[in-house]
């Protein structure tokens, strides 16, 4: 069965070109001319993947993108911009998107986003439990169970919080690091696989450690797990 990716962009000569191209890679395509129906299409459809313009009528890709969120915080976006700022990417980034790509791109790094995208998506998709047993992949650390099959953190006092693909990709990299200084470059690279050298590092990364705070630790603004070494990046301890 071939993956659904929905399409959002008012330029109808990109819209159509994108289209065509999706299709000659094996993906059904939806397209949307405008934000509102870009959002009712992915709500009808759910589409394995979402390409969304942000500058767009009725709704911009930044206000599609929260919407989606809101429902939904696994299938992936990506980002298209005719803007190369780097406040507008560090924007869609902070919403929930997975990626972006600048106008004007190349078909081939434009298809190269949405393969990798794709292939994390599938990467952090839950896999069925048994028996309720204690998965290999979950990990017992300071008052908290984190599975990250389920995606999902357990407390102690019986409270369970969800976590973002973003967030548990995250978490498993600091996981499987423990006690070892990451700078914000290498986990934008490792995890957003997003040049290390771009000045968006400090903002997303730290953002997304503040969410993972809030989730893990017993009390966010004194964390014992997820530490801070200043100037330098984070450390999971």
């Amino acid at each position: 069965m071939s993956e659904t990716i929905l399409v959002a962009e008012d330029d109808q000569a990109i819209l159509a070109g994108l289209s065509d191209v999706l299709k000659l890679e094996g993906y059904d395509v939806l397209e949307a001319s405008d934000g509102r129906a870009a959002l009712s299409l992915y709500r009808s459809s759910r589409p394995d993947l979402v390409l969304l313009d942000v500058m767009m009528p009725e709704m911009n890709g930044y206000d599609v993108c929260r919407a989606i969120r809101r429902e939904d915080e696994g299938t992936p976006i990506v980002m298209l911009t005719a803007k190369g700022e780097e406040v507008d990417k560090v924007v869609g980034l902070e919403l929930g998107a997975d990626d972006y790509v600048v106008k004007p791109f190349g078909i081939a790094e434009l298809m190269a986003r949405v393969r990798s995208a794709l292939r994390r998506a599938a990467k952090n998709t839950p896999s069925p439990k048994n028996g309720g047993a204690l998965p290999e992949s979950a990990l017992r650390v300071g008052g908290v169970t984190i599975d990250f099959d389920a995606m999902i953190v357990r407390k102690d006092s019986g409270e369970t919080l969800t976590l973002t693909p973003k967030e548990n990709s995250l978490l498993k990299y600091f996981a499987a690091r423990p006690g070892k200084v990451i700078s914000r470059e290498t986990l934008l690279e490792a995890i957003w696989d997003i040049d290390p050298d771009s000045d968006i590092a400090t903002r997303s990364v730290d953002t997304h450690v503040a969410r993972l705070r809030q989730k893990i630790e017993e009390n966010p603004s004194e964390p014992r797990l997820l530490l801070t070494a200043h100037g330098a990046g984070y450390r999971f301890g």
